[in-house]
């Protein structure tokens, strides 16, 4: 395995190639390939293992009740599956996880994992950075999950962006996106955005947002 990959991987942040290389001697690891399209991981299957993708991209998805398929986040190299799951006592995948490009998995199974962790304690470090930060991630998530409408999941996020109430920015992310982060269909951001700037809470040019009432804004939120 080409260890230059795994050199900007949150988990070895802090080594070099040869110290990666060198550590990975010491457990026993597997790498495995998926096909673009391919389920890499189901809803409710047992996390055992690290799983660390290498190359290529990931997406975790989840199917609501009505059969609508809900994209939580992409999840590219040099990113972990469902790392904060490992050692929980319902480690379970939350959510599909399914191969966007062909990608490759570096694997280590929990007993090795846990022997990794015990021996390199830089490595324990990253990892507990690795889940407090995928926590924020979620908890963030929650946060928009509990706006009920559309505006107010948008100017939550628009607030978030500009850390104050009067301000322009540019969007860093497509409508597609957005509508793939609240769970919603892309029109239905654009009918939001445009009711947005016609009561004179915002101007949009393409993805130039401009606030122009942050009182208005704010109150949105709480809808």
């Amino acid at each position: 395995m080409d260890c230059s990959l795994l050199v900007s991987a949150p988990l070895f942040s802090g080594y070099g190639e040869k110290e990666i290389e060198k550590i990975l001697s010491g457990i026993n690891h597997r790498l495995r390939r998926f096909r673009s399209g391919s389920l890499i991981a189901m809803n409710g299957e047992k996390v055992n293992s690290l799983r660390l993708v290498i190359s290529g991209i990931t997406k975790g998805e989840m199917v609501d009740f009505s059969g609508r398929i809900i994209k939580i986040e992409e999840i590219p190299a040099p990113g972990a599956l469902a790392a904060a799951f490992i050692f929980g006592k319902k480690n379970n995948f939350p959510v599909n996880v399914i191969a966007m490009t062909d990608v490759e998995i570096l694997i280590i199974e929990k007993e090795e994992f846990l022997k990794l962790l015990i021996r390199h304690e830089r490595i324990l470090v990253n990892f507990l950075e690795m889940i407090s930060t995928r926590s924020q991630f979620l908890s963030e998530k929650i946060k928009f999950l509990s706006f009920k409408t559309i505006k107010g999941k948008l100017a939550q996020y628009f607030l978030q962006r500009t850390g104050n109430k009067s301000s322009s920015f540019v969007l860093d992310v497509t409508q597609n996106d957005l509508a793939d982060y609240f769970g919603v269909a892309r029109p239905s951001i654009a009918r939001a955005l445009g009711e947005m700037e016609k009561d004179g809470i915002i101007t949009a040019r393409g993805r130039y947002i401009t606030i122009k009432d942050g009182e208005k804004l704010s109150m949105l939120t709480a809808e």
